[in-house]
């Protein structure tokens, strides 16, 4: 069964804004109560926040679909209805999120750290809040908008300081054991290591993680073995430490052949080039090995690299190893940036900047903005009223003289919005704003009336 799962796609429906009510209210001995619908309530978000204890995106392998909850709809005698609830989803620390395209949405590094990948609706306006000085009892109410829903990925990419590389059968999850209290899976056949393994290391006042990266063989970088898998588990560390294996018998590899080889796919992979590398000669235990060791030792040095010899299993050298790798975590977190706390960043619109454009397509119009199309969604087209607020709230923002700037006459059609969920209408200039103006019976608007359509 599987245990540790670093890719999954969440599909996430966040809730609905519950509608607002029209109502009027009503006692004995007063017969104009007013109007008293409450606001519907928001629809809940979905969060995805960084929890230290969770290590692996499994939940969401076995669950990808989450909907948070909607929220209420308002009630009379000015009754708000209830929020939705956040649903918030804990994940791994390291967390990139991304869209099905590829384009990068967040990077989740420590602990508490949020981002909402979908918004909840907006709950509407009960006829309480319509009310105005000329429209006293609106007999319509706003609806909730629906909540967003986004199809993302979720990637995991380990945060650990050191990362262990190297052929299969080299040791790493050998050396991660010797080095921490971590127990990974340890055989003598290539590929026991399926999942990267973590462990704390402590050299010093230093203490750091340590990850052993399985599968790279040649063309791992192009998806052979399980390279490709797990290579991004290595973009964050702070160095990497070759794992060469010195007793190996397999023909044609040795210690300076296999570090040719992990340096080639890591360089195809890309943005490695500046980490800091040690080389750890392993399996010294072994006669034939210190002496593979000891011939390849300086041709290694001359590259530039600090070597060691190590052993797993008797633990030799390991001392000396984990200090090296702590000095170089040290001085990797030396020279990093401060830490600076979370800023909110705000964008107000522009003076100038269009609130909505509209664009001619053909025999037709197409009204494209988030205020337009949100004044749409709420919009109950089965009250005449609800229709005739629209309208005047498209009027003032300026609609109505754009459309007869591009040449819309009366009979066009003009969409609203794009996709599926378009409202497509025949278009009529408005001859009379402001339905508060006229009367009639509450949840009717006189000008969408087909005698007075006529009459005009």
């Amino acid at each position: 069964m599987t245990t540790f799962v670093d890719r999954v796609v969440l599909h996430a429906a966040a809730g609905d804004g519950g509608n607002g009510c029209a109502s009027v209210h009503r006692e004995k001995f007063k017969p104009l109560g007013g109007p008293d619908g409450g606001d519907g309530g928001n629809g809940g978000d979905i969060v995805l926040v960084v929890d230290p204890q969770v290590t692996t995106l499994l939940d969401y392998h076995h669950g990808p679909h989450r909907r948070a909850t909607s929220g209420k709809q308002g009630q009379g005698n000015n009754r708000d209805g209830a929020n939705g609830e956040t649903l918030v989803l804990p994940v791994p620390d390291g967390t990139v999120v991304t869209t099905l395209d590829g384009e990068v949405l967040a990077d989740l590094v420590g602990a508490g750290t949020r981002y909402v990948i979908a918004q909840g609706g907006r709950g509407g306006l009960g006829n309480a809040a319509l009310a105005s000085t000329k429209r006293k009892a609106p007999g319509f109410a706003l609806l909730g908008e629906p909540g967003e829903a986004q199809d993302v990925v979720l990637e995991l990419k380990t945060v650990a300081d050191i990362a262990l590389v190297g052929f299969p059968s080299a040791g790493k999850s050998s050396l991660v054991g010797a080095l921490s209290a971590a127990k990974p899976k340890i055989a003598d056949y290539p590929f026991t290591t399926l999942v990267p393994n973590l462990g704390v290391v402590e050299a010093g006042d230093v203490r750091f993680t340590v990850a052993d990266v399985p599968g790279l063989i040649p063309g791992a970088s192009q998806g052979k073995g399980l390279g490709l898998e797990f290579l991004r588990h290595v973009e964050r560390c702070a160095a990497l430490v070759h794992v060469l294996d010195c007793a190996t018998i397999e023909p044609g590899r040795d210690p300076l052949t296999d570090l040719d080889v992990i340096e080639a796919e890591l360089a195809e992979y890309g943005g490695l080039g500046d980490r800091p590398r040690i080389v750890a000669l392993n399996k010294v235990d072994v006669p034939d090995a210190r002496d593979l060791a000891d011939m390849v030792r300086a041709e290694i040095e001359a590259r530039g690299l600090q070597v060691l010899e190590v052993s797993a299993a008797t633990r030799e050298g390991l001392r000396e190893l984990s200090f090296a790798m702590a000095r170089l975590v040290a001085d990797a977190r030396a020279a990093a940036p401060p830490a600076e706390p979370e800023r909110i960043v705000l964008r107000p619109r522009g003076h100038k900047e269009q609130e909505f454009r509209v664009e001619r397509e053909g025999d037709r119009f197409r009204v494209l903005g988030d205020k337009p199309w949100r004044w749409v969604r709420q919009t109950d087209f089965s009250n005449d009223e609800a229709v005739g607020y629209l309208a005047d709230r498209l009027a003032r923002l300026g609609v109505e003289e754009e459309l007869l700037k591009q040449g819309a006459q009366a009979g066009d059609e003009v969409v609203i919005g794009a996709g599926d969920d378009a409202v497509v209408f025949d278009w009529e200039p408005t001859l009379e704003s402001g339905a508060e103006l006229l009367h009639g019976p509450r949840g009717s608007d006189i000008r969408l009336e087909p005698e007075r359509r006529r009459s005009k």
